[in-house]
């Protein structure tokens, strides 16, 4: 097998290649970063559709505006923030009208680890339903932080970076938003909640979850 022209090349070196003119960098950035950028995008918009249109939307956007990227953060916070902006503009959007959860069984396969899939018991994809429905009940920026910490894992200082908002807004807005859900997912807390929320158990050895009270406490596990 051929090896990659980019195989040794970091994030912020691809973005700097695409900047200078080589036509594949982009797509190899593409491909290292795709499926957390759509498991973020599936989890804030609960609609498979809406999420593939705003990830689409977000790497346009990224791929026109490298040019201003000044490394100031990694390029992976860089691009998590124009996804979940993406995502927030279509929340707005649609505040008029509920977003559907994501519906048939199949989309849950996308947020689960492949070694998963094949063994998650059945009652799993109801309990992505119940939470990816309840997310929809929250406003936009507490549904944002609590799909960047609680579900995809990120530390709250790195949710601060991509959100672009002080560390304390995010845990302000992970307590609010914790506080909210709870009501609607007292009856899931028996242990299948935080088996929907993450199969490998991320989140729960730092800080707090979905699953409780809605003091502030700290951030998500490592990724």
């Amino acid at each position: 097998m051929t090896e990659s022209p980019f195989s040794d090349a970091d994030d912020a070196e691809l973005l700097a290649r695409h900047v200078a003119g080589e036509p594949d960098a982009f797509g190899e950035l593409v491909r290292r970063h795709r499926d957390r950028l759509w498991a973020v995008a599936l989890r804030t918009l609960g609609d498979r559709e809406e999420a593939a249109d705003a990830v689409q939307d977000a790497l346009v956007s990224a791929f026109r505006a490298a040019h201003t990227f000044r490394g100031q953060s990694a390029v992976t916070t860089w691009l998590h923030r124009i996804t979940v902006n993406a995502c927030l503009d279509r929340l707005r959007r649609a505040a008029t009208r509920r977003t559907a959860p994501v519906a048939d069984e199949e989309n849950f396969e996308t947020l689960m680890e492949p070694h998963e899939s094949a063994e998650a018991p059945a009652e799993r994809g109801e309990l992505h339903r119940e939470l990816l429905a309840a997310l929809a009940t929250l406003p936009a920026e507490q549904r944002a932080a609590l799909v960047l910490v609680d579900m995809q894992g990120y530390p709250v200082s790195e949710a601060a970076e991509i959100l672009q908002v002080p560390v304390g807004t995010v845990k302000s807005r992970c307590a609010r938003g914790r506080a909210r859900l709870l009501p609607l997912l007292t009856h899931l807390r028996s242990g299948g909640l935080d088996s929907a929320i993450d199969g490998r158990g991320r989140n729960r050895t730092e800080g707090t979850s979905v699953t409780e009270t809605g003091t502030e406490q700290g951030g998500g596990g490592h990724r």
